[in-house]
């Protein structure tokens, strides 16, 4: 693969990264702000949450937010753990590839 063709496929996996970012961003607002319309008793009726904290309406967004910033972490900003894990992946990738050209090489090899 030539230089022009790893750049594209770079570029590629960087667009598709951040589309992926950019959907997981739009369920998230979606889906909270359906979350906080049920909490509000918009959905059903008000007393089904008698019980329970007020805090508990706030979990979900909460945490899944911490998730959301990581995935932004990870596609939009090369913090050194992140792009280890990146590295990690090529690497990987990398040695399964070299992995299956040696089982085809010697496969087509002995029946040669």
């Amino acid at each position: 693969m030539n230089s022009q063709d790893q750049k594209y496929q770079r570029a590629k996996k960087r667009i598709a990264d951040e589309k992926g970012f950019y959907s997981h961003l739009f369920v998230y607002v979606v889906i909270n702000i359906l979350l906080q319309l049920f909490y509000a008793g918009f959905f059903i009726d008000k007393g089904f949450f008698g019980d329970m904290p007020w805090w508990v309406q706030f979990t979900t967004p909460f945490f899944w937010g911490l998730s959301l910033l990581f995935h932004w972490f990870w596609v939009f900003k090369n913090f050194k753990f992140f792009g280890y894990i990146k590295t990690w992946e090529e690497r990987k990738i990398k040695q399964f590839m070299e992995e299956e050209e040696k089982i085809y090489n010697t496969k087509f090899t002995k029946d040669n």
